[in-house]
């Protein structure tokens, strides 16, 4: 049955999204279901610079690593630093180059200068330090959250100086073997000095807490945060790299679980910070069970949106994001009896959906078949999971 227009937002835009989630929620998600598209990119550009203007949201968070990200924030914040640099070396998993993510950099410095703190708008990255085929050594995470406790706090209460870290973590080489993804007797995991690592780090995070009085009254709360996202970051490396020695067939299935565990502590940390825009791939943000073939085997893992919601209920909330075609890599119109045909019947090159409005329209709807890997379509039986769905026409 044909999608009737009256049945759709036909702009996307800031006031149609928190009409049709009837409110502000902490942490919205926008989903991807491709990686490298410039266009989607833009329309996230797009509805964050709407509802930072009218919806008084404050911090954008994409898929790259935490501490990286910390680059361009500061350059958004205060300026310090390069643009070029800013973005090459402030974005992970190569996405540096995309001209988009450059314009969101350059928007959100003009946009803040001049301006108190309180009123400018901020960047995060939410991922690990973490590649496809490699993990980062937690030397720059555990090692700044040593100095910020030790430029605070009497010796004796740290169980360890820097040298003790330096001899136990050795040379980053060994904690970034790539062949320990698919070869758990590569891993550093097993090594008695990570097992050493992993208790001093809880023992350097407990501090934290224990000394938060003092804490607080010797450094800002944004060093603090800092601190915080440093200490959650050792950990979960740590922890990482130790489910890497794992043998166990479960082994990839935890790698994803951990990743996304770590994914979920920063998006809570940010919704304490204040209404955030999160942009990830939508695997990354449903609220039902993810799953892939890896290795040639079937995972299972619950994502950083499901467990986000968990704790956040109806203060998190998430856009599936639809696409027509994808020239570039052979996707072309999407066949009529698929959701994203459904959509593409539409006029206009952008649209907001309620799906619960689509189920009367889904009998004979089928799942789309892509002919490229990297694009994953929307499943018509998982309407009930995202909170809206974005279609663009084109990315």
């Amino acid at each position: 049955m044909p999608l009737p227009p009256a049945e759709v937002t036909p702009t996307l835009d800031a006031g149609a999204v928190t009409a049709l989630l009837g409110g502000r929620p902490r942490l919205l998600g926008l989903g991807e279901p491709t990686h490298g598209s410039d266009a989607l990119l833009r329309v996230r550009n797009d509805l964050f610079r709407q509802l930072v203007e009218q919806e008084g949201y404050r911090t954008i968070a994409v898929e790259s690593d935490c501490l990286t990200g910390l680059l361009v924030d500061e350059h958004v914040t205060s300026g310090a630093g390069d643009l070029d640099d800013v973005v090459e070396h402030g974005f992970s998993h190569g996405w540096g180059t995309s001209p988009a993510n450059r314009d969101l950099v350059r928007w959100m410095r003009a946009h803040n200068a001049g301006r108190a703190p309180a009123e400018q708008v901020r960047f995060a990255g939410v991922d690990g330090p973490l590649e496809m085929a490699a993990a980062a050594s937690p030397r720059g995470a555990l090692t700044a959250l040593h100095d910020h406790l030790a430029a605070r706090l009497d010796t004796e209460l740290l169980p360890c100086d820097a040298s003790d870290l330096d001899r136990l973590l050795g040379p980053d080489e060994r904690w970034t073997e790539p062949a320990a993804m698919f070869d758990p007797s590569r891993s550093v995991g097993t090594n008695p000095e990570v097992a050493e690592l992993r208790l001093l780090t809880d023992d350097l995070t407990t501090l934290l807490d224990t000394e938060a009085p003092h804490l607080l009254a010797t450094s800002s709360p944004e060093d603090g945060d800092r601190a915080r996202l440093h200490a959650r970051t050792a950990a979960g490396l740590l922890r990482y790299h130790a489910a890497m020695a794992d043998p166990s067939p479960q082994r990839l299935a935890r790698l994803c679980a951990l990743r996304d565990a770590m994914m979920a502590a920063n998006l809570l940390a940010l919704a304490e910070r204040g209404p955030t825009l999160v942009h990830t791939h939508a695997a990354h943000l449903q609220r039902h069970r993810s799953s892939m073939m890896m290795g040639g085997q079937p995972l299972g893992w619950w994502s950083a949106g499901a467990i986000t919601a968990t704790r956040l209920g109806e203060g998190y909330a998430h856009l599936a994001t639809a696409v027509g075609t994808i020239a570039d890599h052979g996707v072309d119109a999407p066949p009529p009896d698929t959701l994203e045909g459904l959509l593409h019947a539409l006029p206009g090159d952008r649209h907001v959906v309620d799906p619960a409005r689509l189920v009367p329209h889904l009998d004979g709807v089928v799942r789309r078949v892509s002919p490229w890997f990297g694009y994953a379509p929307l499943d018509p039986t998982h309407l009930d999971d995202p909170d809206g769905i974005v279609f663009v026409r084109d990315a």
